[in-house]
Order: C-alpha cells, then sequence, then structure tokens
C-alpha cells in the first residue's frame, strides 16, 4: 500500500497537473502495453483490426512496452500508410501498429509517441466531463478519436468540443470534453491548456516549429480547445501548460467564473442545446436491433469461408440491450485467441488470464431481454465452457454459437486505484490492495494516512464512484458498510467496458447546498410575483419549501426559480416542458451563475444570439461554432426563449458586448429585449455587432456587416466584433392606437388594444408591407423551403409581379401629420419612414441629391424621413438604383390616421393594422451599435495576419 504518482496525469489532453509532462502508463495499466500473440483480425473486426492501410501480421516478435498503454507490434504493410505522430508517409513494407487503438508509426517515432491509446485514456482524464453528441452528420476529411478510422460513414460530433467520433465508438469515447463551469467540487487555480488530437484545418502550422502540423491523411497533431494554439503532439510538450484563451481573452467567459449545480441534469440540458440537435435513441450505440455494422466506417465484405463472424457482449446490460461488437476471426481460432480479439473490440487490455468466453444461450439471443443474466452468468455447458469458441477438436463447426460474452473469472484480491479528489496532495492517486474484507470504510481509512489527512477523522471524508460515461458522468457516495470486492465484481457483471471507465475517489465530506436556476417562461403577463407562484404551483404543484421565485419579468411572461433540490429541480424542469397555460406552452432553461467579481480586469464578454431560422438557416452550424469557440454558457438559441435568459445571465456582468446573428427582425427583436432590461443590468448600454442571416439584412449593411452571411470563418468574425467601433443610432418608438371598425370590406371585426413597437431600421404602409407579409405567411407555411437567400428574394418578386397593376389610393386611405403640420400626400401607392440609409436589401430610398428644403440624413440625428413610392415598378427602380423614392417629410415626430385597414410592416415583421392611429416619435436612449472597422490597406510585400490555428485571417471590409 504505497503511494504512487501517476505520469499519465493527462497533461496532453487538457486535465494534466502543470508539472507533469507527457502521459505514460501506470504499473497498473501496464497490461496494455505487452504486446500479445493472436490471430489476424482481418477487415471488419472491430475496434481490434488493422488501420484502413490494411496491414497484416509480419509474424514478427513482439514489441517491448511502449508508453502511453498500447500494444504495439511490427505489421506488413499491403497499402500507402502515414505515421499517426508525424503524418510522413511510411516508405518500406513495416510498421508499428497498436493491436487496439490502430496507432500506426515509424520504428524510429516510436520512442516519441506521447498519445495514449484508447484503452487507457478514460483513466488520465483529470477531471472527467460528458460531451453533447449531436445528429448523424457527414464530416468529410475527419477522423474517429477512438478508433482513428476515417469518417466516411455518417459519424457525430460534440457541440461543445472537437471530438468527432463513429456511432459505435460512442460508448468508447473518452469523457474529456471541455470544463466549462464550476460544479460545486473545487474552484480551479490555473486554466490549462485543453489539447485535442487531429482534425485540424487545411494549412495548420505548429506554433512551436512553425511547420505544417496538419494532416488529410491520419489523426495527427493537436489543438487547444480554449485559445486554439495548434502543434505537433510532441512539440506542445515545449508550450507552457497554462493557457491564455489566445486572440479571443477579452471575449470568453472564463469558465472559472461561471457557476451551475448541474447534478441531475445532461449537458444538453446544461447548455441549453435543443432536442432538435439531439442524437435519436439508440444513437452512439449498437444498433437495437442487433445488427451491429462491422466496423466504423469499413466496408462490409464478402467473409472467407475460412472465417466466421462472432457477436460479443460484455455484459448483462448489453445483453439487455442488445448492443453488441462483431469481431471476425478464423474458424480454427483458439479459444485464447478468439478471447484476445473480443477484449481488444471492448479496448480492455488486461491480462486475458483474467477473462473467459461464455456462449450466449439461445432464448437471451432470440430477444429474451426480461430475462436477467444470472440464468447463464454461472457458466455453459461442459462441452462450450471447455473449449470455447473456434476450438480446433470441435466435432462440428456448425454448431459453435454465434453470440458469446465475455466474463471476469472470480477474484480473491485486487489493488484498486483511490484518487484523491480535490484534495491538495502531491501524489495522482494511491493503489491499495482490495480483499473480501474490504469496505469503503477501511479503504477511507487506509487511503488517509497516506496523503497525510489522519488528523482529520473519517467522518470528514467519504467513498465516491463515479461513472464517467462519454454522456453522462455520475457519482455515487458509497456507504461505509459496502464491500469493495463485491462491487468491483458487480460492475464486471454489468459491464466489462463500465468498469474501465470506473473510478473511485475519497472526497470530503462537504455538503454543497443544492442551488438550481431554472427560468420559466410562456407565462401570461403583466402578473405579480404571488400571482406567479400561485399558477406554478397550481400548474406543476411546485413545492413551497424547496422552490422560491428569485426574478420576475411580468411584461415578458417569465421569472426565474431558485430550486434547493436537484431532484426537485429536475422534476420541475421536465414537467414544465410538458405544460401550457392558457393554451402557451411554457419554456423551461436551466441557468448558471456568472460570478462576476471573479472576472479579470480586460474581460469584455461576447452574449451571442443566434437564430436559427433566420435567412438561410445557417444558425444551426453558426450555434456549434460559437459553442467551440467561446464558452458555451454565453451562446443562446433565440429560438429557446428568446433573448431573456441571455440578458438574465450577464445582468450583473459589468462590461459585456452583444452579438446578433438574424436578420432585421432579429435584431429588432433583440434590441427590444434589451430596452426592457435596461435598467437591470449593470451594463445598461452594451453595444450590439450584427451577423446578417436574413433576406434583406439592412441594419447589417450600414453597419459594415455585409449584405448576408455566406459561410465566413466564425472566428474571423468574432476578431471583427472585437476590433469594432461602437456608433449610436436612434431608435423610435410607434403607438399603434386602432379605433372601433366600421362595417367594410376591408375593416377588422373587433377593437384592438393600443400596443407599442420600437423601429430602429423603417417602418412602411402600404405595397411594401404587403410584400413583407404576403413573404411572412409563405414562409409560415412552408418553412422547409426557405432554406437560401436567393430563393427568398425570388418569393418577393413572384409576390410583386402579382400587384403590379395595383392602383395609387393609398393617400386617399390615410392623413399624415409631421410636427404640428398636416403634410400633403402625393399619389402614391407606400408610405415609408426611414431611419437609415438602407432599404429593401440595401436600395438608397432617399437619395443622395442635395435638397435645401431637408438636411442630410443619419441614422444618429433624431430625424426621420418618410418617402413614398407609387407601386412595384417604382420599388424595383430604386432597388436598381435608377430612381428614388419621392422625398415627402423629414421630423422627429409624426401622427399617421389610418382610414381603413392596412398592411403595416416594421423591420421586416409585417402585420395588418386597422384603422386608428399611428404615433411615431424618439424612444429614449439611443442604441449603441458595433460598426465593423475598415479594413487598413496592407502595403505591397506585407504578409497577412495569420489566425491561432493556423489559416489567414480574412480581410475585412473595405466599405
Amino acid at each position: 500500500m504505497a503511494a504512487a504518482a501517476e505520469p499519465g496525469a493527462r497533461a496532453w489532453l487538457g486535465g494534466g497537473s502543470p508539472r507533469q509532462g507527457s502521459p505514460t502508463s501506470s504499473p497498473e495499466l501496464g497490461a496494455g502495453s505487452r504486446s500479445r500473440s493472436g490471430p489476424g483480425s482481418g477487415p471488419g473486426s472491430g475496434p481490434g483490426s488493422g488501420p484502413g492501410s490494411g496491414p497484416e501480421r509480419a509474424g514478427a516478435r513482439p514489441l517491448g512496452p511502449a508508453a502511453p498503454g498500447h500494444s504495439f507490434r511490427k505489421v506488413t504493410l499491403t497499402k500507402p500508410t502515414f505515421c499517426h505522430l508525424c503524418s510522413d508517409f511510411i516508405w518500406g513494407l513495416a510498421g508499428i501498429l497498436c493491436d487496439v487503438c490502430n496507432f500506426m508509426s515509424h520504428e524510429k517515432c516510436l520512442k516519441h509517441v506521447k498519445t495514449p491509446c484508447a484503452s487507457v485514456a478514460p483513466s488520465l482524464v483529470r477531471v472527467p466531463v460528458a460531451h453533447c453528441f449531436g445528429p448523424r452528420g457527414l464530416y468529410k476529411r475527419r477522423f474517429c478519436a477512438v478508433c482513428r478510422k476515417s469518417l466516411e460513414a455518417p459519424g457525430v460530433r460534440c457541440e461543445v468540443c472537437e471530438l468527432h467520433v463513429h456511432p459505435d465508438c460512442v460508448p468508447f469515447a473518452c469523457s474529456d470534453c471541455r470544463q466549462c463551469h464550476q460544479d460545486g467540487h473545487r474552484d480551479h487555480d490555473t486554466h490549462l491548456h485543453h489539447w485535442r488530437e487531429g482534425n485540424l484545418p487545411s494549412g495548420a502550422r505548429c506554433e512551436v516549429c512553425r511547420k505544417t502540423c496538419c494532416s488529410s491523411d491520419v489523426l495527427a497533431g493537436v489543438r487547444c480547445e480554449w485559445c486554439g494554439v495548434q502543434a505537433h503532439s510532441v512539440c506542445s510538450a515545449a508550450l507552457a501548460p497554462e493557457c491564455t484563451f489566445g486572440r479571443l481573452r477579452t471575449m470568453v467567459l472564463p469558465p472559472a467564473c461561471v457557476r451551475l449545480l448541474s447534478r441531475n441534469f445532461s449537458k444538453m440540458h446544461c447548455f441549453r442545446i435543443s432536442e432538435s440537435t439531439a442524437p435519436e435513441p439508440g444513437e452512439g450505440e449498437d444498433s437495437v436491433d442487433g445488427s451491429s455494422p462491422a466496423g466504423p466506417g469499413r466496408e462490409v465484405m464478402t467473409l472467407e469461408s475460412s472465417k466466421q463472424t462472432l457477436k460479443i457482449f460484455d455484459g448483462n446490460d448489453a445483453v439487455q440491450r442488445n448492443h453488441f461488437r462483431a469481431i471476425t476471426v478464423p474458424r480454427l481460432a483458439k479459444s485464447q485467441e478468439v478471447l484476445e480479439v473480443a477484449l481488444r473490440a471492448y479496448y480492455i487490455t488486461e491480462d486475458p488470464q483474467g477473462f473467459q468466453l461464455q456462449a450466449l444461450p439461445a432464448p437471451a439471443l432470440a430477444g429474451n431481454t426480461g430475462a436477467s443474466g444470472k440464468a447463464w452468468s454461472g457458466g455453459t455447458t461442459e462441452e462450450e465452457g471447455s473449449r470455447g469458441p473456434g476450438a480446433r477438436d470441435a466435432p462440428s463447426i456448425t454448431r459453435v454459437p454465434e453470440a458469446w460474452i465475455i466474463r471476469a473469472l472470480p477474484r480473491t484480491q485486487e489493488v484498486l486505484k483511490i484518487y484523491p479528489a480535490w484534495l491538495k496532495v502531491g501524489v495522482a492517486y494511491v493503489s491499495l490492495r482490495v480483499t473480501p474484507q474490504s469496505t469503503a470504510r477501511t479503504v477511507v481509512l487506509e487511503v488517509l494516512p497516506l496523503l497525510g489527512r489522519q488528523a482529520e477523522g473519517l467522518k470528514s471524508f467519504q467513498l465516491v464512484e463515479v461513472l464517467m460515461g462519454s454522456r453522462q458522468v455520475q457519482r455515487t457516495v458509497l456507504a461505509d458498510e459496502e464491500p469493495l470486492l463485491d462491487r468491483l465484481r458487480e460492475i464486471r457483471q454489468t459491464s466489462l467496458r463500465q468498469m474501465s471507465q470506473t473510478r473511485f475517489y475519497v472526497a470530503e465530506s462537504r455538503v454543497v447546498a443544492p442551488r438550481v436556476s431554472l427560468f420559466v417562461g410562456g407565462l401570461p403577463p403583466g402578473r405579480s410575483p404571488q400571482e406567479y407562484s400561485s399558477l406554478l404551483d397550481e400548474a406543476v404543484a411546485s413545492k413551497a419549501g424547496l422552490v422560491s421565485v428569485s426574478h420576475v419579468y411580468s411584461a415578458q411572461g417569465a421569472v426565474v426559480l431558485d430550486v434547493a433540490c436537484f431532484a426537485e429541480a429536475e422534476r420541475l424542469y421536465m414537467l414544465v416542458r410538458d405544460t401550457a397555460v392558457h393554451g402557451r406552452p411554457l419554456t423551461a432553461l436551466v441557468l448558471p451563475d456568472v460570478l462576476h467579481l471573479k472576472l479579470p480586469p480586460h474581460c469584455r464578454p461576447l452574449l451571442v444570439f443566434v437564430n436559427p431560422r433566420s435567412g438561410g438557416l445557417k444558425g444551426r452550424d453558426l450555434l456549434c461554432s460559437f459553442r467551440k469557440l467561446l464558452n458555451p454558457h454565453q451562446v443562446f438559441e433565440l429560438t429557446n426563449g428568446g433573448p431573456l435568459p441571455g440578458f438574465h445571465v450577464f445582468s450583473q456582468v459589468p462590461c459585456f458586448r452583444v452579438l446578433v446573428c438574424g436578420g432585421d427582425g432579429t435584431v429588432g427583436w433583440v434590441l427590444d429585449a434589451l430596452e426592457e432590461m435596461r435598467h437591470r443590468l449593470a451594463c445598461p448600454e452594451p453595444a450590439v455587432a450584427i451577423l446578417p442571416l436574413g433576406t434583406g439584412n439592412d441594419l447589417g449593411r450600414v453597419l459594415r456587416w455585409g449584405a448576408g452571411y455566406s459561410g465566413e470563418d466564425p472566428f474571423s468574425v468574432l476578431v471583427s466584433v472585437d476590433e469594432a467601433d461602437a456608433v449610436l443610432v436612434d431608435r423610435w418608438t410607434i403607438l399603434l392606437d386602432a379605433h372601433e371598425a366600421g362595417s367594410g370590406e376591408n375593416s377588422v371585426a373587433d377593437t384592438e388594444p393600443p400596443k407599442i413597437v420600437h423601429m430602429s431600421n423603417y417602418c412602411g404602409i402600404g405595397i411594401d408591407a404587403e410584400l413583407s407579409l404576403d413573404f411572412h405567411q409563405a414562409r409560415e407555411e412552408e418553412p422547409g423551403k426557405f432554406t437560401s437567400r436567393f430563393h427568398n428574394k425570388g418569393v418577393y418578386v413572384r409576390a410583386g409581379l402579382q400587384k403590379m397593376n395595383r392602383s395609387r389610393g393609398l393617400h386617399r386611405a390615410l392623413r399624415l401629420q409631421a410636427g404640428r403640420q398636416e403634410v400633403q400626400l402625393p399619389s402614391i401607392e407606400g408610405l415609408i419612414f426611414i431611419n437609415i440609409p438602407s432599404w429593401g436589401s440595401g436600395a438608397d430610398l432617399w437619395g443622395s441629391e442635395s435638397d435645401s428644403r431637408f438636411e442630410k440624413p443619419r441614422m444618429d440625428d433624431g430625424l426621420l424621413e418618410v418617402v413614398g413610392v407609387t407601386g412595384v415598378v417604382h420599388m424595383g427602380q430604386v432597388q436598381g438604383g435608377l430612381r428614388s423614392g419621392i422625398r415627402i417629410a423629414q421630423g422627429s415626430y409624426f401622427r399617421v390616421t389610418l382610414l381603413k385597414a392596412a398592411p403595416v410592416q416594421v423591420d421586416g415583421e409585417p402585420w395588418v393594422q386597422a384603422p386608428g392611429h399611428m404615433i411615431i416619435s424618439a424612444a429614449g436612449p439611443k442604441v449603441h451599435m458595433l460598426r465593423k472597422a475598415k479594413q487598413k490597406p496592407r502595403k505591397a510585400g506585407t504578409p497577412k495576419d495569420v489566425r491561432a490555428d493556423g489559416a489567414p485571417a480574412p480581410e475585412g471590409d473595405s466599405k
């Protein structure tokens, strides 16, 4: 029972100590380092097979122990192959291959290998964090992080980090996602690089040697998930372990400044990722119908008559779920050889002498998943148990069962690693010998003296079992009298893979006070806190002693609940999502706390809002990109609760900026929410930048953000936001006061209550609003067709062509008053109030000609310009630059009287307004917007700026 410092504490994978070097295998994990003889597992044999180059075993003697945890041996190459360390071509016929994870290298590169084998990588994680795997998709020129194969078939990726895996490799993925918040376990001392191997962008260069470190042929090179620095895996050891967040350091919300007690919640819930992006049930595992593919990214080949395919299960749980791994072995293979291939299929590198294969009975194979494993876990028939699969002396080769289960042999004692959790000690873990008499209590008593904490007493500590699953990290506090040897046997019976992902911690018995913030939206607006409490108590039976209303947003019909119980928080979250109040479905979000007092002085985090439905539906990819470049807790999807949750989370941040990804209507939506929240914000006037995703994007054009997003690098977009200049833009209030409608063809049946809307760009009455309304209704009916900006504009054109013969009668249906003066209207079909010099996708409606009657328009002068259009033809001429609109008036206060119902649109949001008054006036303070800085002309011969990931930075807008 001696303390053992773990050299493989995962420094290169983002979880190691700054003092630790490259990861290597620990003594207990060394079984994976020794090569074992066994049959060649041809194509389609699962993770134990060779890489895509198709190597064959050379028959050479096994290599000696290799760090960290690989089972290397020489193989004969039959196809062009590249080294996974240096990414160079392997000349000759011999290469070095890991039998478990398919790592291939030159023999000369073997001594420099720092990448751990997939079989030991979970044990090297410093802080286990589960992944958020999205739906299956095609990812070209990407490689699986588990089996290192190409993702030629559909794969999955984590929505938070750069992990790409095959669906059937998900259970074996390392739970090493980015740690984006504190979870009540400890405070961060320093923030280290979080290295992710391979899948680097084209042209990436090493930060140390400045040579190319990317590869399109193999999984090579490493990249920090936070700062974006890239390097060869060997060169990364020369970099300082501390991460400074790179070029985006002022925009990133530091993980140490975010707190979220996430117990009982999945990562999808914590990061507010919509269920539509989550994988379908069963995805990421082998098919539930038992039809496991031959292997990730491989073609299903016709087997030779001398080989057979076997279904391998790793425990009771796999049998009940019918999840298996398929291996291919020679029909005359020995039982020991088949066992080794089966263990490699589950990335188990322990000594095969501790395991055996048992044939799966026919009832269990036929789908009797309701039966427990006890019926067959005790053993098989004498013939099957003595010879095993593929035995040479089998009387009939056709009688060999197709399905087998790996069982661990009974053990009278084990060596168990006990990790010291967050205790500040000088070792990574201690090794203890566990016997049938060992309990959780005795283990804690033995560990404390080794850690120098014996004076604090047993009651101050507890033994915690942590299952480090790729999708969920589960923690269980073991009872003092829990027999550990029985516990280990039970885990192995359930799943051998689960045993390799289970870790035991000695942790302080600190009681973390549960506090979960739940945002509930969709409630009736205008209620008091007591009324909202009663409403929630009636709708979801919230418990008064555990749930309190901390914030009320009456105007928006939303509240924030503080829940003092994890189980109650989970129950409320799931129940609220399935509840409707007054016919409106409720929205539930788990919100983090931003520790604003811990923010660095230079930090000005960026609050990102993305509307995935705007324009060409590019928002989904942008959501994923911004979650990876920034902290996911600062990225909000507008279709999931709107802007209010984001402003609530940032309400105590003293200085921040906002990026809105969407069309002009989306920008107006966010600005309206900002106006309503201004008095609750510690930063009452955050500057707002735009990433235009809509069809018109007029405000984005004026502020130099372009006519529309067309796939630019999200990193360069964030850099442009950081370098942008703040400008002022007028905001206008429009009071809509409809009168009681009379009878008539175009009248509205009921009286509409007065309402207020805000405007930043323009307000249209008549023909242009009618076209917007037709477009809006067409998109609502068939949203799937509106996936491109070109198609959207085509719909506008078709709607306009149908209205070319309209008569000019709008001037007879309304009255206009500028200030106190009545304005005589010409014969027009549309009346437009403009605040910015861009209308209808970039057209200059006011015109550039000087006019002594009016001042030169500016978007911050406190004046609106009123322009008329005579019809669709006139609008087309304006957009073509052939004409301007008819200048009518300029002022700061307007009163419009509608004599009959007319279509109205404000910043692209249309509706039919009933007869009555429209009063347009300046709205409070001007809004601070961010205008993209002009790109300075570069002198001849001056090299372009280079991004942190090695790609040249794109040039800015020079307009």
